[in-house]
C-alpha cells in the first residue's frame, strides 16, 4: 500500500483528489495539508511515499516543498496537480524529479493513468534487483508505447477478454501456450488465438513460435509485466 499526502489549499479540489484516490487500488490517503509548512510538519509524523502537490498556495509555493524534499534527500515521489501551465515552472518541477504533472482541470482518466502507472513502476522496482535496457526504456520512458483506443477490435468481447486475462494471470510466471488458455477458459483455439494476439498487439504479451519435428508450431507466450497497466483501457 502506497501512503499518499495531498497538499492542496482549495477544499473543492482536495475533495476531488481524495474521491479519485479512493477509486484506485494500492493507495492510502495518509495525510492532507493546505500549505507547504503544514506538509513539512506532517512529514515528520507520517510515512509518505507519494505527494499530490499543488503549486499555487498561500505562503510558500509547491516548488519550495519539492526543493525541501530534494535538499533533505527524502525518498518521496511527487505528482504535481496544478493550474500552472507555463513551461518555466513545468521545467523546474521536472528538474526536481517529479514523476508526473497534471494540469487543472483534469479528468479522472488522466488521474487514474498517473497513479496506476506510478503504482506499477513502484511495484516492479521494489521486486527486481536489475532490469535490461529494454525494460528500463519501457518502465521509465515508455518509448514504444502509443495511445491505445479504448474500444476492443471487432469480434472481441469484453467478458471473454476478462476470462482470458484472468487465465493469463494464473499462467504469467512462465511461458504458456494457446492450449493452456483453452484448458482454463474453455473457448476454442481459434478464439483463444484472437484474444492472445490482441494482448500481443498492445504489448502485454511477447510471442515466440517453436517449431517441432512434426505437427503444428507451438506459440509460447511470455508476460510483459511492464505493460500490464494497458489492459485497464479495455476491461
Amino acid at each position: 500500500m502506497i501512503n499518499v499526502m495531498i497538499v492542496e489549499d482549495d477544499p473543492m479540489v482536495a475533495q476531488i483528489n481524495k474521491r479519485y484516490l479512493t477509486k484506485i487500488e494500492g493507495f492510502r490517503l495518509a495525510a492532507t495539508a493546505t500549505s507547504v509548512d503544514e506538509a513539512i510538519q506532517l512529514l515528520d509524523k507520517e510515512e509518505i511515499q507519494l505527494i499530490l502537490l499543488d503549486i499555487f498556495m498561500p505562503g510558500k509555493l509547491g516548488i519550495e516543498l519539492l526543493a525541501h524534499l530534494r535538499k533533505n534527500e527524502l525518498e518521496i515521489d511527487v505528482i504535481i496537480i496544478s493550474a500552472a501551465s507555463d513551461l518555466e515552472r513545468i521545467k523546474k518541477a521536472l528538474r526536481y524529479g517529479i514523476v508526473d504533472y497534471l494540469i487543472k482541470p483534469f479528468e479522472f482518466d488522466r488521474f487514474n493513468t498517473a497513479l496506476t502507472t506510478y503504482y506499477e513502476q513502484a511495484r516492479l522496482i521494489d521486486k527486481q534487483d536489475s532490469v535490461s535496457q529494454q525494460e528500463l526504456d519501457s518502465l521509465l520512458l515508455h518509448r514504444d508505447e502509443h495511445v491505445i483506443a479504448e474500444e476492443l477490435p471487432k469480434g472481441l468481447a469484453k467478458d471473454t477478454l476478462k476470462q482470458v486475462w484472468d487465465a493469463v494471470q494464473k499462467l504469467k510466471e512462465g511461458p504458456f501456450s494457446t492450449d493452456d488458455i483453452v484448458n482454463i477458459v474453455g473457448i476454442s483455439r481459434v478464439s483463444a488465438r484472437k484474444y492472445l494476439n490482441f494482448l500481443k498487439d498492445i504489448g502485454i504479451l511477447d510471442v515466440k513460435v517453436i517449431y517441432g519435428a512434426v505437427g503444428r508450431p507451438v506459440y509460447q507466450h511470455e508476460y510483459n509485466q511492464f505493460k500490464e497497466h494497458l489492459i485497464k483501457n479495455f476491461l
